[in-house]
């Protein structure tokens, strides 16, 4: 007995060590890309935000200077404040309605095809979307002559008055079918014997809700959540293209953390090439994604319900 044992342990190393080095083989070229696309750029910004650079001159240190700046900047200030609105305010409504659209589909007879066309606009690039949002609200749009038929002589100024609004309500349209589809696919994986006992039982849609349709599709709901995290704080093509003009940049009231960075380097009629003001912006941008995802993380950290 103890040959046996000693001469399966003798022929399971070699097959360990194999793995081992199948395993290093396969995950090696993800970690050097990784490494190389990720880990190298983002320690070149930190070195970068420490100092003065137009991208041609030598650096000139400045330590934390530019962190200093950011803090008196009302431009820095005001992009910051529309990044956490479009990640809590906007956030909130996406979900909101995704899992209002989600319980009315669930039981629908054309859900797929319902479920397609939420889905449409997420296969449109985002510039398309927002010139099209920009002919439905300019001055001689399809809502405003929808006004004026209705009998409104003076009807509002949209991209001048309500920019921001327009972005934000544009923004909750296109992502609210990925969220949707990513939640309903959730929903799809619930035995309909809960809903069945729910139903005999007398709970109300609410008490379905909350005790059945929440806690089993919890897995997905965090997983979405620290999807919308990250990709709210990266948007930058919607605002870009609907707030913007051909040679200029959207005005700085709508502008975001990343168009912000954008701003201070190649973007508007006279590009600012301030390479270290911006690498230190994108800093405090990584940060902001890092403390959000951990919070995430620990807010919605539950055991896993088996079903």
């Amino acid at each position: 007995m103890a040959a046996l044992t000693v001469r399966r342990s003798s022929t399971t190393r070699p097959l360990d060590l194999q793995r081992r080095r199948l395993t290093w083989l396969f995950v090696t070229p993800a970690l050097l890309l990784y490494a190389v696309f990720l880990l190298v750029p983002t320690i070149a910004s930190l070195w970068i935000s420490l100092h003065a650079w137009d991208g041609l001159s030598e650096m000139t240190f400045k330590g934390l200077g530019n962190y200093l700046l950011l803090l008196e900047d009302r431009v820095f200030l005001t992009s910051s404040a529309n990044t956490l609105i479009l990640l809590l305010g906007g956030g909130l409504l996406v979900f909101v309605l995704s899992f209002a659209l989600t319980m009315v589909l669930r039981d629908m007879a054309g859900r797929r095809f319902a479920r397609a066309v939420l889905f449409f606009p997420n296969i449109v690039a985002p510039v398309v979307l927002s010139v099209l949002w920009g002919f439905l609200f300019q001055t001689d749009g399809l809502l405003n002559a929808a006004l004026r038929g209705a009998g409104v002589d003076h009807p509002p100024n949209w991209l001048g008055d309500h920019l921001f609004l327009l972005i934000f309500a544009g923004l909750v349209w296109v992502n609210t079918g990925f969220y949707v589809t990513i939640l309903m696919a959730g929903v799809d994986r619930i035995p309909r014997y809960f809903y069945e006992d729910c139903a005999l039982n007398g709970a109300t849609a609410l008490e379905r809700l909350r005790h059945v349709t929440i806690p089993l599709t919890w897995d997905v709901i965090a997983t979405s959540a620290v999807i919308w995290t990250v990709g709210s704080l990266k948007i930058f093509e919607f605002i870009y293209a609907f707030g913007g003009t051909t040679n200029d940049l959207p005005p700085t009231a709508v502008w975001n953390s990343a168009l912000f960075i954008y701003g201070q380097t190649f973007g508007g009629r006279v590009p600012q090439y301030a390479f270290g003001y911006a690498a230190a912006s994108s800093v405090v941008t990584l940060l902001f994604i890092a403390v959000f995802v951990a919070l995430l993380r620990r807010l919605t950290r539950r055991d896993r319900v088996q079903f």
